[in-house]
């Protein structure tokens, strides 16, 4: 081999040294870095006349796609489960269990309570005072309640609103990254930076709307969701929501005064959406607000208007008509049975009992519809209140089912069936973030090991030293030759 020849291969051995090197140090650097691919560099013999050498084919990103599609449907699946959860604990939180003192029931029972002593001693204005004050409590309880429920609908709603601006920020991010990554294989260049960028696009994409990732020609995907919707495939797809400012009871997707989807300016019908984005993020932050949020108002709903039928019964209160309301009123008048959506919200104690607004606490003796005071020792008005809140009945509504319940029972009812759906959701949650941990560790596992890559790199340093050497020996060898 002549001495030209032997520099020419060490400098190809020092070259691709140095890029190996380069190479190993960013697969160490980046060894957890959400959407990196672990590199290795291509090498092939050089013929270059009759010099060798070695040559520098290209970059190699390694990725096992069906484990990072696996990792992907694992991480909506919780995600989706999770808001579920939060959804549900935030419903008993506002609910309050029964050793709670703020809770419903614990208000109801202090209610029932303040009734008996009251009867006790139906001369006393004092326990009169104190029953309206429980009474105003347990009122205050059930908006408090539904209020919060139709807080947390609204803010799915603008949730949804945001998760909906990221996805299409995102398409449109990878429609750009596709158009690169092709552009960069016209010149020959290393893709596997842009292709990192597009995996961390993808992975964001997924937890919103679980996805299938497919390849196309020159290196670029296209992206549809299990429901069958293209989101991406040559061009970007865009979808339409509009939030609203605040979301009421009676405001459904169905009766047009909530917000539904438009993908690509074609609206889709609920069921559409739901079966196209099912899963993720966006569907669990849909179900909160059109399924979970009104099952939990409707519940609620049920509960306040069993209430307010105990006590506008003319049986428990003789002194109230046909057409007048009773203790509990739907926001001051009597129930249409036809006005139940909301009915929480607006539960109120009759004006005829509170001070404030010109009424006495002594009708709570004698009967709402009491004109003037009555005797000031008869219980009876007193007591048939407290039966009204003893007694079994069947609720007419929230499917609470044909059983008989006295009020403080059909309130632990309707806070067990919250709690059961919190169970269920949180075995689903914790299903899928088992199944997440395992995926996301079996993805590390594949991917950069950092001993082999310290390995490498002392292989990489024996490499060039061997090269650099051969570069010494060359140029002592061609300083003998010149001095002879």
């Amino acid at each position: 081999m002549s001495l030209t020849g032997a520099l020419s291969n060490a400098l190809s051995g020092l070259n691709v040294a140095a890029r190996t090197a380069e190479m190993v140090s960013n697969n160490i650097a980046n060894a957890l870095t959400d959407g990196y691919g672990r590199r290795e560099i291509a090498l092939s013999s050089r013929i270059a006349g009759s010099h060798g050498g070695v040559t520098v084919e290209g970059i190699t990103r390694h990725i096992d796609r069906g484990l990072v599609s696996d990792r992907r449907q694992a991480q909506a699946a919780q995600e989706n489960s999770q808001i579920a959860v939060d959804f549900l604990q935030r419903v008993e939180g506002l609910v309050g269990t029964p050793d709670e003192p703020q809770s419903l029931s614990a208000r109801l029972a202090a209610f029932e309570e303040s009734l008996i002593t009251a009867a006790s001693r139906p001369d006393s204005t004092e326990r009169l005072t104190t029953v309206f004050n429980r009474a105003t409590e347990v009122a205050t309880a059930f908006n408090r309640a539904a209020s919060g429920i139709q807080a947390m609908r609204t803010e799915a709603d603008r949730a949804i609103a945001q998760k909906v601006e990221v996805l299409n920020t995102s398409l449109a991010q990878l429609r750009d990254l596709n158009a690169r990554v092709s552009a960069a294989i016209n010149q020959g260049a290393d893709t596997s930076t842009l292709e990192d960028q597009r995996q961390t696009a993808i992975d964001r994409i997924a937890e919103i709307v679980p996805i299938h990732e497919v390849g196309r020609d020159r290196n670029t995907v296209a992206l549809f969701t299990e429901g069958g919707a293209i989101l991406l495939d040559g061009t970007a797809g865009k979808i339409d929501f509009a939030a609203s400012n605040l979301v009421l009871p009676h405001m459904t997707q169905e009766n047009g005064l909530l917000s539904g989807f438009a993908l690509n300016n074609v609206p889709l019908s609920a069921d559409s959406a739901r079966r196209m984005f099912a899963g993720g993020t966006l569907a669990a932050l849909v179900d909160q607000r059109d399924r979970l949020a009104t099952e939990a108002q409707a519940g609620l709903d049920a509960v306040a208007r069993d209430l307010i039928e105990r006590f506008q019964d003319p049986a428990i209160d003789p002194s109230v008509t046909a057409a007048a309301a009773g203790l509990f009123t739907n926001g001051g008048a009597r129930l249409d049975g036809g006005a139940e959506t909301g009915l929480s919200q607006r539960l109120a104690v009759n004006a005829a009992v509170d001070p404030s607004r010109g009424g006495a606490v002594w009708r709570l003796r004698d009967g709402l519809g009491a004109s003037s005071e009555g005797a000031v020792g008869d219980s009876t008005q007193l007591l048939r209140f407290s039966t009204a809140l003893s007694s079994s009945r069947v609720p007419v509504s929230g499917a609470f089912g044909a059983a008989s319940r006295n009020a403080g029972e059909l309130v632990s009812a309707y806070l067990s069936r919250i709690g059961t759906d919190r169970e269920v959701q949180e075995q689903a949650l914790g299903f899928n973030a088992a199944r997440f941990t395992e995926t996301r560790a079996a993805e590390f596992a594949d991917g950069v090991d950092t001993d082999q890559e310290l390995q490498r790199l002392v292989q990489v340093e024996q490499a060039y030293a061997a090269n650099a050497r051969m570069i010494q020996v060359a140029d002592e060898m061609m300083e003998t030759l010149l001095r002879i």
